[in-house]
């Protein structure tokens, strides 16, 4: 890849998490997935389904801010993105799963809708909500899906999201 391409993705990791295009990552960013995720599966906020998606919420931004947000003005530019959160996850992916995780783990549980595991078709809404075009949603479910049982489980989501999160340099 050349760091044309390098910067491309970078930019649409960025996008991805700057839901309110304002140019910044904040807790809103955050904060509002959950909300829409829940508004999508008809979960209540004050649950206890609900409450552990705005706590997994919490803790990414959290954790995102704690390894991006140099100046400690609560927000993530995209130049801090890109030298301070991409840097540290490229060189500690692990670093990656374990902010996410918790947000990951609440969001499964949220999509989950007959206790048996993801759906495709749970996923896609998912991943709609969340700014993914319901057709590249419907390939990644369907790509995730790696035994072929129609589920997708929390270990193959979170490895995929930290492998689309965690881009090498060129």
């Amino acid at each position: 890849m050349d760091s044309a391409e390098y910067e491309r993705k970078i930019t649409s990791r960025f996008a991805a998490f700057d839901q309110d295009h304002n140019g910044a990552i904040d807790r809103e960013e955050f904060s509002g997935a959950a909300a829409a995720l829940l508004a999508e599966f008809g979960v209540r906020p004050r649950s206890d389904k609900g409450q552990a998606l705005y706590d997994g919420a919490e803790a990414f931004w959290q954790g995102m801010a704690g390894i991006a947000d140099v100046d400690g003005d609560q927000r993530v530019t995209r130049e801090e993105f890109l030298t301070g959160a991409v840097k540290r996850l490229r060189d500690n992916p692990r670093r990656f799963a374990e902010i996410a995780r918790p947000f990951l783990h609440a969001a499964i549980a949220v999509a989950d809708e007959d206790g048996r595991g993801v759906t495709h078709a749970a996923l896609g809404r998912a991943l709609r909500v969340l700014g993914v075009p319901e057709e590249t949603g419907a390939r990644v479910a369907a790509a995730l899906d790696g035994d072929g049982d129609g589920r997708i489980g929390e270990d193959e989501l979170l490895t995929a999201f930290a492998d689309y999160y965690v881009t090498p340099e060129p």
